[in-house]
């Protein structure tokens, strides 16, 4: 039911992931489906709610969350409302930060990259959504703005998201990348054109490694202690769901917080 990074923090610092088992709700969003937004049966997500809850040893109460948007907001946990029910708020943003114990920050994913982050001596954590327009955008950059403390302190942890394998991306979303860095490019590889684009020009397509991407995005913050799931949610649909793959399906959730 959940993944716990394996990460060099503070005893005091506690976070995990979960996948898609474990959970009440039938197909296409079986089982353990956290997505409000989605049109599975509202009791089937309240009751995958408290599982969670269970699993994880918080109350629901706890769990923070706000209304991604695929952007680069941050928002403080102290400051948004307590969760009721799990994502619930209409508070946007795409980032959690907090240095408050038992305030546990929550982001919801079903292809788009967690991003757990973690002073080491456990004084500050945040989460943030970084599907591509959030990582292009400086969702992590914003996030580590609002920790307060300087990159060479932090731990990060890259969840499972859709892999370099089976991200497919236009022109579009390289320009995004390589506009603001040219080292980026090294993390898109040119897929080869259709067998008629001599007579049918077709638009160049990519395979975009989002994992390498946020690494080097980090690296550039003085975060150089950066752990990866690895994990493709793409190409386990036994333990992920995944919007690209499916397109109806559930949603799962990364929670990072302060004992």
């Amino acid at each position: 039911m959940l993944i716990h990074p394996e990460w060099r923090v503070s005893p005091r610092v506690h976070a995990a992931m979960t996948t898609r088992i474990g959970g009440v709700s039938p197909p296409p969003f079986g089982e353990l489906n956290l997505g409000y937004s989605t049109a599975d049966l509202r009791d089937n997500v309240i009751e995958n709610e408290r599982r969670t809850a269970q699993a994880l040893g918080v109350d629901t109460e706890a769990i923070r969350w706000v209304y991604q948007v695929h952007g680069n907001e941050v928002r403080h946990a102290e400051s948004l409302p307590v969760n009721a029910p799990l994502g619930g708020t209409e508070i946007q943003a795409d980032a959690i930060v907090s240095r408050t114990p038992g305030l546990v920050c929550g982001v919801k994913i079903a292809d788009c990259m967690p991003v757990l982050l973690a002073a080491r001596d456990g004084s500050v954590v945040a989460a943030a959504h970084a599907g591509w327009r959030g990582l292009a955008s400086g969702v992590v950059e914003n996030t580590l703005r609002a920790m307060g403390v300087t990159g060479e302190r932090v731990t990060a942890w890259l969840g499972p998201c859709i892999g370099p394998k089976a991200f497919e991306v236009g022109e579009d979303v390289r320009a995004a990348f390589v506009s603001q860095d040219s080292d980026a490019a090294a993390h898109f590889y040119a897929l080869p054109k259709l067998p008629n684009s001599e007579t049918v020009p077709s638009p160049p397509k990519f395979l975009c490694d989002l994992a390498a991407i946020a690494r080097q995005r980090l690296a550039a913050l003085g975060v150089a202690e950066v752990v990866s799931s690895d994990a493709c949610t793409y190409s386990e649909p036994e333990r992920f769901f995944s919007h690209r793959r499916d397109r109806t399906t559930g949603r799962m959730a990364a929670f990072v917080w302060i004992e």
